[in-house]
């Protein structure tokens, strides 16, 4: 599924249909595979790829696409949109890891839950998402936005551990509860968790309390405590944790110093 809106919006049906895929360690046509049909081509910006099923074991769905739109009504396998540029994906179901790994712009919105490594870098790699925008109505699982250095993913339900570890740059939404260590070894970047975080790593220092955060263009409301870090890494990078979720936090308030009243 390389290339795939580059290379249909070139092709006709017949072509289409006898392109090879590999199926394991084989290679097979297409038409075995899928059943095939298309509509009127406008421009490649207006080509869009709409695939129904279960599509979990496939692969690389959208990989490096820079136009265009893939809307997929089933399940979606690993590396979804990975390397993408442009154009935008739905997926009205679930997806697997790697989701827009290594993104450098465009949009992926899935109405589902995710996988582990959301917006994150390959193994052995330390250039994660860079730009563009993810968006998960429902769950993600581990290492959201690992080594992420720019870009956006809102998740709206709740994430695994070490959500935005090696963090570079970037915000990072998260609409429910955490399993801790976010922000991992963070040096730049922004980390909004809504819901409540289980506890905070001890290398993150508390800085104010703030009212409300800009994640994107959108103002959330708060209040939330800020914290800075990870110092380890003399990080710079910002967490942002509701604090009326978090009463547990309370403590850290101590810290805050004094606002002076003139």
């Amino acid at each position: 599924m390389h290339n795939s809106r580059h290379t249909f919006s070139t092709l006709s049906l017949s072509e289409i249909l006898n392109l090879e895929v590999h199926e394991g360690n084989r290679k097979r046509k297409l038409k075995e595979l899928f059943e095939v049909s298309t509509g009127p081509y406008t421009s490649p910006e207006g080509f869009t790829i709409w695939m129904k099923g279960d599509f979990s074991k496939v692969r690389y769905i959208g990989y490096g696409m820079s136009t265009g739109k893939i809307v997929l009504e089933g399940v979606a396998g690993m590396h979804l949109g990975e390397e993408m540029k442009g154009g935008f994906i739905q997926v009205y179901g679930d997806a697997g890891s790697w989701v827009g790994s290594m993104m450098q712009g465009g949009r992926i919105e899935v109405f589902g839950d995710v996988g582990d490594y959301t917006g994150a870098a390959y193994r052995g790699s330390g250039r994660g998402m860079r730009g563009g925008e993810i968006i998960v109505h429902g769950n993600a699982l581990n290492e959201t936005g690992c080594y992420m250095r720019g870009g956006l993913i809102k998740v709206y339900g709740s994430v695994g551990q070490f959500t935005g570890m090696h963090m570079h740059g970037g915000t990072i939404m998260v609409g429910g509860e955490t399993e801790g260590r976010d922000g991992a070894e963070m040096t730049k970047g922004k980390i909004v968790i809504l819901g409540r975080v289980p506890s905070l790593l001890p290398t993150f220092k508390i800085e104010a309390i703030k009212p409300r955060v800009k994640v994107g263009e959108e103002r959330v409301e708060g209040p939330f405590y800020m914290f800075t870090g990870d110092l380890a890494e003399n990080g710079e990078g910002k967490l942002y944790v509701s604090k009326n979720n978090n009463p547990h936090l309370k403590e850290f308030e101590k810290y805050l110093s004094p606002v002076k009243v003139r």
